[in-house]
């Protein structure tokens, strides 16, 4: 009697492990799925046959109350019925435009999406799908930008590539830079360097001198702090022999007097 006791017990045990371990399965196959958001819809030729494809921007957002999108891709279906994916990085209100930009008489797709980080930043892809093809093309690296504070309250910015350097007047600023130890009655404590932030965004544009359109590119130029902005390098970019060219470049001082060194 007993060992039919332990066999009833061992058999009841064991079937309710398996119940258990079923309700588990069932409660991990039933997690609710991301929502999935069509930001986006674009219908236009960008494989150069002469048909429009279809191109919707999707995203998973962070919580389903948030601004920020986790996840951003686009599902591409073009005029032949082909199914091409393009991942890129998420961020706030992303948005794509199309412009031939490697002048290949193809629309090209420029996608960017802001950051909301402090600078205005964005994050940029750019993806030519010409003859079916997809084919990263990639953005300018950026110039070299040099900048130092100099004695006197002033900043020297110069672009290497142009030959161009400017003298930046910060007298305004004095008695923040004393504060900060920068500066000790107008004479520089130590050398400095200005800071030079990466580009915020690049925008289509038309390159003086040139076919069609290329980029042009914004850096914040700062001072002791990224806030203490002095002004914004203007890069303007053409694509050409597989690659960005810089054309040239262009100072925009942010309310300070600012000098043209051989003015």
């Amino acid at each position: 009697m007993r060992k039919e006791l332990l066999f009833a017990f061992g058999a009841f045990f064991i079937l309710s492990l398996h119940a258990i371990a079923g309700n588990f399965s069932d409660d991990a196959n039933e997690q609710p799925k991301e929502a999935e958001l069509t930001i986006h819809t674009y219908s236009k030729d960008i494989t150069g046959d002469g048909k429009k494809d279809k191109i919707n921007l999707m995203a998973i957002p962070f919580s389903p109350d948030a601004l920020f999108l986790k996840e951003v891709w686009a599902e591409i279906t073009t005029s032949n019925g082909s199914k091409i994916r393009i991942d890129y990085d998420g961020g706030y209100e992303p948005k794509m435009e199309f412009m031939d930009l490697n002048h290949d008489g193809i629309k090209d797709m420029l996608y960017s999406a802001a950051t909301g980080g402090s600078g205005g930043l964005y994050d940029m892809d750019l993806h030519t799908l010409a003859g079916n093809k997809l084919i990263d093309l990639g953005l300018p690296q950026g110039p070299v930008i040099q900048g130092q504070f100099q004695d006197g309250y002033k900043a020297v910015v110069t672009f290497p590539e142009t030959n161009q350097s400017y003298t930046i007047d910060l007298s305004s600023r004095k008695e923040d830079y004393e504060r900060l130890g920068i500066y000790t009655d107008g004479k520089l404590n130590e050398p400095m360097e200005l800071m030079v932030l990466p580009a915020a965004f690049y925008k289509p544009a038309k390159i003086e001198g040139k076919q069609g359109k290329g980029l042009k590119g914004y850096q914040q130029i700062s001072g002791a702090y990224k806030a203490d902005g002095i002004g914004t390098a203007v890069s303007s970019w053409y694509y050409e022999n597989d690659k960005w060219n810089l054309i040239g470049m262009k100072w925009d001082a942010d309310q300070v007097q600012t000098q043209k060194m051989g003015d």
